[in-house]
């Protein structure tokens, strides 16, 4: 990574990760810190997210940040119905991992970016992206196609975990 912009995240299991942050991500960061930490220096010592309660600046805790993410969440689908009804938190952390999968990075790489201990937990994303993939293929088939009665979803599902690595260049 060398001088590059990064953020050391501690997740689950005190597990430290070290996360690359994109330009634009840095620019939006950099106006947030003029805004609520103009007068701090860059070694300081309070949290970087936080909510105000009786004129004090508390820790941003979990269940507040699910309580933003949820509510722009709503108002999001209200202008666009293709926001998924419940918008949380570890959406976000799923659809970009789905996003550098379905751009051909290695399930390898994603499941070390997002710090799994099993492989196979990742492997959730190829299923998922097999799903999608299957499910675009049924709707662009009008009613009246001939083919859409060769339609079969079973045909589409890879359960065998052997065969799935193998489609994903993994064996």
């Amino acid at each position: 990574i060398g001088d590059s912009p990064r953020v050391i995240l501690h997740g689950k299991g005190n597990k430290a990760r070290v996360i690359p942050l994109r330009d634009d991500v840095v620019k939006h960061l950099e106006q947030y810190l003029l805004k609520f930490h103009a007068d701090e220096s860059q070694f300081s010592e309070d949290h970087l997210f936080f909510t105000v309660r009786g004129n004090a600046k508390k820790r941003m805790t979990e269940a507040n940040v699910r309580s933003i993410v949820r509510k722009y969440g709503k108002m999001a689908r209200e202008v666009c119905s293709e926001v998924p009804e419940n918008v949380h938190p570890h959406l976000f952390r799923h659809s970009w991992a789905m996003a550098l999968y379905q751009n051909g990075v290695e399930l390898t790489l994603i499941s070390q970016w997002l710090g799994h201990a099993q492989f196979e937990t990742t492997l959730i994303y190829a299923h998922a992206d097999t799903e999608i993939k299957r499910k675009a293929i049924e709707k662009a088939i009008p009613e009246s196609d001939p083919l859409k009665e060769l339609l079969n979803p079973e045909r589409y599902t890879v359960n065998d975990e052997t065969l799935l690595k193998q489609l994903c260049g993994l064996r």
